[in-house]
């Protein structure tokens, strides 16, 4: 079995399509994130995702124009951060001027954490919710087409919605998503209310075990191609959208190929935890809710 470059999108809930592979740039800088963006377009990725936090979007912004890819074939994505809730107008723009572009087709909620950046602490009189609420202005600027939220749980998703200001449905959650933490729960319950699952760290991170696990490497080596291959197209069939990061070009090609994982190995991996425990990358108290 080969895998084949991932062309698989999914419809969101304003009608608008996202790309199911994406090049995720947390951790690229300069010259080597500028090349990485640049070389993935040319190589068939239409979705590139960053953050104001990554501290890349100048060098994304400047990829996207040296790939020579038409700017309306490229899903971009960027986030608002933690210490910039109470300004998100300011904040989105000097993204916009970092990027150098005319728009984004999504612009997320970073993380549910309204803080004073005076005292890393959280705001009284501020919340996720009023975040949220600036965000959505954001959509009459013509500059962002879609709107989105990551790292919340079901809990502070639904908090978010039984507002009456939230007049706009995110359109995605971006979440931590590999076999050691699969949340299926949360998933299904995104996916029932027609919200979206991108799921970043899909290998692991430098500190894991994932890309080394015997059962994963297993499945791999049956199916002849590479360990990120398996765990890129575990994702892609529960229908999430991945978010693999790399700088390393043939890691960069190889990310983007997928194949059709047998019931069994899905099944393997959607059990693994069983097996191996809970594996969560990126600790924070916002995941401390129960759901």
């Amino acid at each position: 079995m080969s895998a084949q470059i991932c062309t698989k999108t999914y419809k969101l809930n304003n009608g608008k399509t996202i790309p199911a592979v994406a090049l995720g740039t947390w951790l690229a800088k300069g010259k080597e994130c500028v090349e990485s963006v640049s070389f993935a377009l040319q190589n068939g990725y239409r979705h590139i995702d960053t953050a104001a936090h990554y501290g890349c979007e100048k060098e994304v912004g400047q990829g996207i124009r040296e790939s020579g890819i038409p700017r309306e074939e490229i899903f971009l994505t960027t986030k608002v951060w933690n210490f910039d809730h109470k300004k998100v107008r300011q904040a989105f723009d000097e993204s916009m001027d970092r990027l150098g572009l005319d728009y984004v087709d999504m612009y997320l909620l970073h993380w549910p954490k309204s803080l004073d950046p005076a005292t890393e602490t959280p705001y009284e009189d501020w919340d996720f919710v009023d975040t949220y609420k600036e965000i959505q202005k954001l959509l009459d600027t013509g500059r962002v087409k879609s709107i989105g939220i990551s790292n919340f749980t079901v809990t502070k998703a639904k908090k978010l919605l039984a507002d009456p200001g939230v007049t706009v449905k995110p359109v995605v959650n971006q979440i931590e998503g590999h076999p050691l933490l699969p949340q299926p729960e949360l998933t299904k319950w995104f996916q029932d209310n027609d919200i979206v699952i991108e799921c970043y760290c899909p290998l692991g991170s430098s500190e894991t075990t994932l890309v080394v696990n015997d059962v994963i490497v297993g499945i791999a080596k049956k199916n002849n191609v590479d360990v990120g291959q398996v765990l890129v197209s575990w994702g892609v069939q529960r229908d999430t959208v991945v978010l693999p990061k790399s700088t390393t070009k043939d890691r960069i090609l190889s990310n983007l190929k997928t194949f059709k994982l047998s019931d069994e190995d899905m099944h393997t991996l959607n059990t693994l935890t069983d097996k191996y425990g809970v594996q969560r990358e990126v600790q924070d108290d916002v995941f401390d809710d129960p759901l």
